[in-house]
């Protein structure tokens, strides 16, 4: 089963995890990291295969709960308490203890207005249902996991951190984070829990006293992508009221930095990073026109990625869009490069391949998604670096998406699937993923240690992509900047 978008009503967990470096199904070392014991990988895929089983079982409990919460709070049960009572009564005590007993499903009402209420309390008490025991303890199993390929998790400062979240004592965690960060800095604590953020972040929202967060724990549990933040449980449709913009795309002319970086540009993968650096994350977009080697003309946009300096910017690259792109498909960056399009006077029916780095890989899987845009133009390469797109899918299933990952990057496991997920994706798809000498975020996540990586010890990957894309080998007739506004 692979990731879906799902509400608070989610499916049972998925059955396959993304192996830690690798092309989609063909296992590769990964250079920067130490090689495992074949006990220790065998101990981790068996954590995996027990934390599925028990992530349904936590999935069937929920399930159970709300449908007995359900009919004892339905009217055809008071209906038939009015005729049959002494039945009813002793119904609805047989539900009761079902519902509140420690050897049943232990305080796991939920659904309806009664059942949410009853939840409520139960969270406000700090009741722990059996749905919630099995959830925490499946998250312990994938944090367990991931330490095999990822042994900073056991070192004792982690350790710590983790295992208070497990434990949910918020205070211990967070007094466990500040030695951490105490010791190892910001972005090298970041970095060192990073595997397992969206374990943690599940765990803080099952085990705190707020019921309006639970959705995002139990989506991550079954593997989807979370509609709603960790902390609150806002829903992400709020984002479209602070990222309304229309967009907007203008035409400019390259800098000297961009224009001499565009005239050695061509149809490879590194090329085409180094020019998403050139662009720089301010706004500015490529689009080429590819006379290519079979007589055909071509398009390759490039998209980079999310500007830090400001949550919010005149540009569609801002933190804001950044999770818009994440969350939800019809945005401002993505109304912006449709713009673009129709404004570049690309015939319909024109093949067009898409490359972007981090909030730009999601634009490109929200445009190849796009229904109209599909149907207008033929979207043949969906090239993703540092991208959470795994919850996303092509409307076209003839699109080639071809996803590159650095696993020390925490940008990519924002959509649920890290390392100690046990997700997988459509066979289709190819997935390159390593670990490399560039371990701290945001060093990790830069496009300079992509192409650096890929320039180097990942070479074969470069190969490996360049083989995918030979239908764009030609001659470079047109590269086109263009400056996107929100409005």
């Amino acid at each position: 089963m692979t990731p879906q978008v799902v509400d608070e009503e989610v499916p049972s967990a998925p059955e396959r995890r993304r192996p830690p470096a690798a092309v989609k199904g063909e296992a590769l070392p990964a250079p920067a990291a130490p090689a495992q014991p074949a006990a220790d990988r065998a101990d981790a895929e068996l954590l995996i295969a027990a934390s599925v089983l028990l992530a349904d079982a936590a999935l069937t409990a929920k399930q159970a709960g709300a449908e007995l919460t359900g009919a004892l709070s339905s009217w055809r049960f008071g209906w038939e308490a009015v005729r049959r009572p002494g039945w009813a009564l002793a119904t609805a005590a047989t539900c009761a203890r079902a519902l509140t007993s420690p050897a049943g499903l232990g305080f796991g009402a939920n659904g309806g207005i009664l059942g949410e209420l009853v939840r409520t309390a139960g969270s406000m008490a700090y009741r722990r249902p059996a749905k919630v025991a099995m959830a925490v303890d499946a998250f312990a199993m994938r944090i367990k996991a991931a330490a095999v390929d990822h042994p900073n998790l056991d070192s004792p400062l982690a350790k710590r951190v983790t295992d208070a979240m497990v434990a949910g004592d918020r205070l211990e965690a967070l007094r466990a984070l500040y030695a951490l960060i105490e010791r190892l800095g910001v972005t090298r604590a970041l970095t060192t829990i990073s595997p397992v953020i969206m374990e943690m972040l599940a765990l803080l929202g099952l085990l705190d006293e707020n019921p309006g967060n639970d959705g995002f724990s139990w989506v991550t549990l079954a593997g989807g992508v979370p509609t709603t933040d960790p902390f609150l449980g806002l829903p992400s449709s709020l984002l479209k009221y602070l990222n309304p913009g229309s967009g907007r795309a203008e035409r400019t002319e390259p800098d000297s930095i961009l224009a001499k970086v565009l005239k050695t540009s061509r149809n490879d993968i590194v090329s085409y990073v180094s020019d998403i650096g050139a662009l720089g994350n301010h706004g500015l977009v490529l689009l080429r026109r590819v006379a290519c080697a079979d007589g055909a003309v071509r398009h390759v946009l490039l998209l980079p990625g999310t500007s830090f300096g400001l949550l919010s910017n005149s540009t569609p690259q801002d933190m804001v869009g950044a999770f818009d792109g994440l969350l939800r498909t019809d945005t401002t960056y993505t109304r912006a490069v449709k713009k673009l399009l129709l404004r570049a006077g690309i015939p319909a029916g024109s093949e067009l391949m898409i490359v972007g780095h981090s909030l730009g890989g999601l634009t490109a899987m929200n445009l190849a998604g796009d229904v109209e845009l599909s149907s207008t133009y033929r979207v043949t390469h969906v090239i993703t670096l540092g991208s959470p797109i795994d919850g996303k899918r092509p409307a076209d299933h003839t699109t080639r998406v071809i996803s590159l990952v650095n696993n020390h990057d925490v940008i990519p496991m924002l959509d649920g699937r890290g390392p100690a997920s046990p997700n997988d994706l459509p066979d289709t798809w190819v997935e390159l993923a390593w670990l490399d000498e560039s371990y701290d975020y945001p060093l990790s996540h830069a496009p300079q240690a992509y192409s650096d990586t890929l320039r180097g010890e990942m070479a074969h990957y470069r190969t490996r992509v360049n083989e995918l894309i030979t239908a764009y080998d030609g001659e470079v007739v047109g590269n086109q900047p263009y400056m996107l506004r929100d409005k």
